[in-house]
């Protein structure tokens, strides 16, 4: 529809005007305020509540990194265009510093509190002055014996210049003064490679209700424990205060693939150059003297508004360390996933290739187990009817057995061809490792198209089968990390379909040689056809609501942000369409505006596992169609990525998305908030006779029944 152009939909509306949109950065700052919010509610475990704290550190670090760094580099750049909301580079920092601080007043709030509960569970996070006698003793001995050997102390004086601090790193200051009086500052970096919370003897507590006694766990801050023994690191002088600090840097790399000749090489000293980024938070306490803290911001050359001075310890995403503490009383219960029903029957050695020919096979992570994608691959790689083995790797982890499985293909004489997205982000050093491992064993390794990052993931099997060749895929929305399997929810399929099978074939000649090909036959494939099909959906639901038949949408994302994608959404909602977006992060549209987008509801579902598939469901006039795939509805995703969404054939498979999984979703009343129009979100307020339904649990319940005759209804799912 053109700008102003008088419809049947409603009054004239500038569907471009920007107070329609939300800025992508305030949106992604509502997100982690909805993290924090599973931190502070008290019915999820103490641990997993530690566990979420730990996580929106842990996201701010990242956001600082990478929105805020590019943000400045715009700045100094004179960029002006706006953004999706109008805003430009300049206004969208001073908004992000002004919300990012008052978010992180609350962080620090809430681990107050979570500090004081840690203790009343035996828990205990002392500060150096709190040890008796006997943990000096313990902690001393520690640093002594580990601590200590690592500590390189760096002075700062006319010959030694002020050292590199390097990105996301703990630091202390230390100022140390001499017989002569003379007074002297040094930097040392608290090492990452120990614990950050150094413990200490453990004790009995206090006997359970269960009868069991567990065990009082006590730690120290490791910055602290380096303060109190800082006169083993500069003997002969006195010491007079140490103060710690930490610094975030811009991690956004701009690599120029153009004149990288050696793609593997340039990634390896991009990732090393992000250490070296500008300074974009510097991170102190507030009992950091104005002397100390000149010394800092002048020699670093920090913009006053980059400086945050917090009340208690820095660097709170090494809170995910305490996860490791057994008390599994205070985490999730632990469950284990099981293959489908269909794979359950075969066990792990069956023959997954007949399986496959018999029909299709839906995974959904982690209430289905991995298991079946190892199993997929590693019968591949043993199969002596098994010609090539062709697969995307964008974030795998560390120790891979999927590495380690394709491996094995290679040496078994398969013919074995991987691309590996050097370019995912804070996976880069990871990757190359990979990179280099499987280029030595011989395997064909390329690193993708020319400007375009690598996201799909798809695996894919060439089989002889008598005198005929078959293919075998899988297809997903997760990563090929296994385990991450077991935190996100993701969706995928194993098929021989012929008409995907050929898809996949083009797509991996168009990634690893020269192809123009663009008619795919059911794929849709960023940044080819997928921009332009998902409109044409879109726009086909606008014109059955128009014709009379019920127009209907869910879709299920990470992120929209996609101002053409969200102009149409608009256009179908003032169309009649019905509209339930399941947006877990970024929202830039915004919901419930008059005549604009009243017909759409946005609600984000936080819980034990993160929301990580994607799903876009087309009612069309009764005759639903669905896509799932690697891609978001963000501009990156439809344009600079290679992304891959694929159709869900079985009509029985599609009913099952949409009743049982789709569906549930929006009836989630305990995890789910709903956006407002001007971007916040509030959790779902249950009636008096609304039966509480939270997704993640209904479908571990599911995930049990399948080992007894009668499977649930949702109706019959209450939580206690």
């Amino acid at each position: 529809m053109a700008k102003d152009e008088k419809t049947n939909d409603g009054p004239p509306i500038d569907l471009d005007n920007p107070q329609l949109y939300l800025n992508r950065e305030l949106s992604l700052l509502e997100f982690q305020w909805r993290v924090l919010e599973e931190a502070q509610d008290e019915s999820n475990p103490l641990l997993e509540r530690v566990k979420f704290l730990a996580i929106v550190a842990s996201n701010m670090d990242e956001l600082f990194m990478v929105r805020v760094g590019g943000l400045k580099l715009q700045v100094s750049a004179g960029v002006v265009a706006p953004s999706i909301d109008g805003a430009t580079p300049a206004e969208q920092l001073a908004a992000i510093r002004k919300a990012a601080a008052r978010l992180m007043a609350k962080q620090r709030e809430c681990f107050s509190d979570l500090a004081t509960k840690l203790r009343e569970q035996g828990i205990y996070l002392l500060n150096y002055a709190e040890l008796n006698k006997q943990q000096q003793e313990s902690a001393e001995e520690y640093f002594k014996e580990t601590v200590f050997p690592v500590l390189t102390p760096l002075a700062v004086d006319p010959g030694h210049p002020f050292p590199h601090i390097s990105n996301l790193s703990l630091n202390l200051a230390v100022l140390v003064q001499g017989e002569d009086g003379k007074q002297h500052f040094a930097r040392i970096k608290v090492p990452d490679t120990l614990p950050r919370f150094v413990p200490l003897k453990r004790s009995s507590g206090s006997v359970r209700k269960d009868g069991t006694v567990p065990y009082n766990h006590y730690f120290v801050w490791l910055e602290q424990l380096i303060a109190a023994n800082l006169d083993e690191l500069f003997p002969g002088l006195q010491m007079l205060e140490a103060h710690p600090f930490r610094v975030t840097r811009n991690a956004d790399m701009d690599i120029q693939e153009v004149e990288a000749s050696d793609l593997l090489e340039t990634m390896e000293k991009s990732v090393y150059k992000r250490r070296f980024g500008d300074i974009v938070r510097l991170s102190i306490n507030t009992s950091m003297p104005d002397h100390i803290r000149g010394i800092l911001t002048h020699n670093l050359e920090v913009d006053p508004n980059d400086l945050y001075i917090f009340d208690g310890p820095l660097g709170l995403s090494n809170l995910m360390e305490l996860l490791n503490i057994d008390r599994y009383d205070l985490k999730d219960k632990p469950f284990f996933a099981q293959p489908p029903a269909i794979l359950q029957h075969e066990g792990p050695d069956g023959d997954i290739f007949r399986v496959i020919r018999a029909g299709d096979i839906l995974l959904h992570h982690p209430y289905d187990s991995f298991a079946p994608v190892l199993q997929f691959l590693r019968a591949a790689g043993r199969d002596p009817n098994v010609m090539a083995i062709k697969q995307t790797l964008y974030r795998v982890g560390n120790n891979s057995p999927i590495v380690d499985t394709l491996l094995e293909a290679q040496r078994n004489r398969k013919q074995v061809g991987v691309l590996v997205e050097l370019k995912a982000r804070f996976d880069e050093e990871s990757n190359i490792g990979w990179a280099r491992k499987l280029e030595r064993e011989g395997v064909h390794v390329t690193y993708g198209l020319l400007g375009l990052k690598t996201h799909c993931k798809v695996a894919l099997v060439v089989r002889r089968e008598g005198d005929h060749i078959r293919r075998y895929l899988h297809l997903g929305t997760g990563n090929y990390n296994t385990i991450t399997a077991h935190l996100y929810e993701d969706m995928g399929i194993f098929t021989c379909d012929e008409d995907l099978a050929t898809d996949a074939t083009d797509l991996f000649n168009r990634l690893s040689g020269y192809s123009a090909k663009r008619d795919y036959r059911k794929l849709l494939i960023a940044p080819i056809n997928m921009r332009e099909r998902l409109m044409e959906l879109i726009q086909r639901e606008i014109e059955h609501q128009r014709k009379g038949e019920q127009g209907y949408l869910i879709f299920k994302a990470n992120a929209l942000t996609d101002r053409p994608i969200i102009k149409l959404l608009y256009e179908a909602s003032r169309a009649g369409v019905k509209i339930d977006l399941l947006i877990r992060g970024i929202c830039c549209l915004r919901p419930g505006l008059e005549n604009v987008s009243e017909n759409i509801k946005v609600i984000s579902i936080l819980g034990r596992f993160l929301e990580h598939s994607r799903i876009y469901y087309f009612h069309n006039a009764g005759n639903p169609q669905i896509y799932v795939g690697s891609a978001d509805l963000m501009d990156r995703n439809l344009d600079r990525r290679i992304e891959v969404l694929f159709p869900i054939g079985n009509p029985e498979m599609i009913k099952h998305i949409h009743d049982d999984i789709l569906t549930v979703y929006l009836r989630d009343n305990l995890s789910a908030r709903r956006m407002h129009p001007d971007g916040t979100y509030e959790r779902l307020k249950r009636g008096d006779k609304d039966k509480p339904v939270d997704i993640q649990n209904w479908l571990l319940e599911q995930h049990l029944a399948r080992a007894i005759p009668l499977r649930p209804t949702l109706s019959e799912f209450v939580l206690d």
